[in-house]
C-alpha cells in the first residue's frame, strides 16, 4: 500500500494556501469603477491620454457629448475585461486540471476496451489520477453556475441585450444561436456530461477493486462493457463540451475540428501525468514490476499524441488563415497580435520540444529527460488553454499576474492532494486482472 509522504502533503497544502492568496489578491486588485480603469490606462500610457484616437476624432465632426459616450463605453468594456481577469484565471486552471483527469479516464477506458496486456500494472495509478474528476467537476460546475447567473462576463452571449431585437446591442448571429446557447440548456448539458463521466469513473473503479476478490472474470467483463459504452458517450460529449465551455467564449467563431483539437490537448496532458506519477512512485520504491518498457510505452504515447495535436493545430490554423474569411481569421489575428509570445511559445513547447526530445528511442527510457519533457508539455498545454480562453474574456488586458499564478498553484496543490490521497486507498497492483501477469513481465 502506498503511503502519502508528509513532505508532498505539505507541498500540496502550501501550494493551495499560496494559490488562494493569489486568487484573493487578483479579485481584490481588480478595478471596481471606470474611474479606476481610466487611471490604470493613463498609467500604462505614461500619462498620455489613453484614448487619444477617440478624442482626436473630433476632427471628424463628432460633438463632445458623443465623444464622452464613446469614451465611457470603452472604459466600461475595459472594466469588464479587468474584472474578468481573475475569473478567467480560475476558469482556465479549473478546466485544465479537471480535463487532465478526464483524459486519464479516457485512456484507462481505451486500455480496458483494447484488453491491452502492457498497461494493467498502471491501472491503479490511472484510477488515482481520475479521483480528481469528482472534486474538479464540482468546482467547475460551480464556476459555470456563477457564470450563468452573471457573477462575471466570461461568456458574452449571456448578455440578454444581444438577443433582444429592440436593443441597440442586438446581435443577429448570437440571437440565431440562442436556442442552443442559453443559460439553462448550457447548464443542463454540463450536468449530464459531468454526471456521466463521474458515473463511469465510479463503477469502473468499483469493478476493478471487486475483481481483486472475485473467483472469476465477471467484473473484468463488466468493465469491458461499460468502458465501450463510456467511450461512445465520451467522444460525443467531449466535442459538445469543447463548444460549450471553450469555443462559446468566442460565439461568432467556429471550427469543425475544435473538439478533436481540445481532446488532443488534454489527452496528451493526461498521459504525461500518468508517466510523471508512475516515475515518482517508482522513485519512492513502489511499483517494482514497472520497468523501462512500460515507461517507454507511455513516452511513445506522449510523443505520438503531441504530433497528433500539432497536426490538428496546423490543419485548423492553415485552412482558416489561407481562406482568410474575416469572421474566422479574426480568431488567429487577435492571438498573434495580442498574445504573440504565449501563442508561438505554446507551439514550441507542445510540438518542437517534444518532437526533438522524444523522437529518440533511448531518451524515452531516461527518467530525468522524461520528467523535463513532461513538465514542458504540461505547461505548454496550460498555455494552450490560456490562449483559448483569455483573448475573448480579457482581450489585450492580459498578463501573468497574481490571479493566474495563484489559480495554477491552488489547483496544482489540490490535484496533488486528491490524487495521492486516493492512491493510499487501495493496493497499487490489481491482483486478479486476467492480464496482470503479462503486464508484470512486459518487455520488448
Amino acid at each position: 500500500m502506498y503511503t502519502f509522504s508528509s513532505k508532498l502533503k505539505i507541498v500540496s497544502f502550501v501550494l493551495m494556501a499560496v494559490g488562494l492568496l493569489g486568487i484573493g489578491y487578483g479579485f481584490f486588485d481588480a478595478p471596481k469603477t471606470t474611474e479606476q480603469v481610466e487611471k490604470i490606462l493613463e498609467a500604462k500610457h505614461h500619462g498620455h491620454d489613453a484614448h487619444a484616437d477617440a478624442h482626436h476624432s473630433k476632427a471628424e465632426g463628432h460633438d463632445h457629448a458623443a465623444h464622452e459616450a464613446e469614451h465611457q463605453e470603452h472604459l466600461e468594456h475595459v472594466l469588464h475585461q479587468l474584472q474578468n481577469k481573475p475569473w478567467a484565471a480560475v476558469y482556465v486552471s479549473a478546466l485544465f486540471f479537471m480535463l487532465i483527469s478526464l483524459g486519464v479516464l479516457a485512456f484507462y477506458a481505451i486500455q480496458n476496451v483494447a484488453q491491452a496486456g502492457w498497461s494493467p500494472i498502471l491501472f491503479r495509478v490511472m484510477q488515482g489520477i481520475t479521483a480528481y474528476l469528482p472534486v474538479g467537476s464540482v468546482i467547475f460546475f460551480i464556476l459555470l453556475v456563477l457564470s450563468a447567473f452573471h457573477f462575471n462576463h466570461l461568456f458574452v452571449w449571456m448578455d440578454a441585450d444581444l438577443i433582444n431585437p429592440e436593443s441597440p446591442k442586438f446581435d443577429k448571429l448570437i440571437a440565431n444561436k440562442s436556442g442552443y446557447l442559453n443559460e439553462y440548456a448550457w447548464l443542463i448539458r454540463a450536468a449530464i456530461f459531468l454526471i456521466g463521466w463521474n458515473l463511469y469513473r465510479y463503477f469502473s473503479r468499483r469493478n476493478c477493486l471487486a475483481q481483486d476478490e472475485a473467483s472469476d472474470n465477471t467484473f473484468f467483463k463488466k468493465n469491458f462493457n461499460i468502458s465501450a459504452g463510456f467511450l461512445v458517450f465520451f467522444i460525443v460529449t467531449e466535442s459538445i463540451m469543447s463548444w460549450d465551455w471553450i469555443m462559446s467564449v468566442d460565439p461568432h467563431w467556429f471550427s469543425t475540428l475544435f473538439g478533436w483539437y481540445v481532446f488532443a490537448s488534454f489527452f496528451v496532458s493526461g498521459i504525461t501525468v500518468i508517466a510523471l506519477t508512475t516515475l515518482y512512485l517508482k522513485s519512492r520504491g513502489y511499483l517494482e514490476h514497472v520497468n523501462t518498457s512500460h515507461i517507454h510505452d507511455l513516452a511513445k504515447f506522449m510523443f505520438g499524441i503531441s504530433i497528433f495535436w500539432t497536426y490538428l493545430w496546423f490543419s485548423q490554423f492553415m485552412l482558416i488563415w489561407y481562406s482568410n474569411i474575416p469572421e474566422e481569421v479574426t480568431y488567429f489575428i487577435t492571438r498573434i497580435e495580442q498574445y504573440n509570445l504565449p501563442f508561438f511559445g505554446m507551439l514550441a513547447m507542445n510540438f518542437i520540444f517534444p518532437f526533438l526530445i522524444l523522437i529518440n528511442t533511448d531518451f524515452k527510457r531516461i527518467t530525468w529527460i522524461l520528467v523535463m519533457a513532461g513538465i514542458v508539455i504540461l505547461f505548454g498545454h496550460y498555455i494552450d488553454f490560456f490562449n483559448m480562453i483569455m483573448p475573448a474574456t480579457v482581450g489585450d488586458q492580459w498578463f501573468i499576474g497574481a490571479a493566474e499564478l495563484g489559480a495554477l498553484a491552488f489547483f496544482l496543490g489540490l490535484f496533488i492532494f486528491v490524487v495521492f490521497s486516493a492512491l493510499t486507498k487501495s493496493p497499487l497492483v490489481p491482483k486478479r486482472n486476467p492480464f496482470i501477469e503479462e503486464s508484470k513481465h512486459f518487455h520488448y
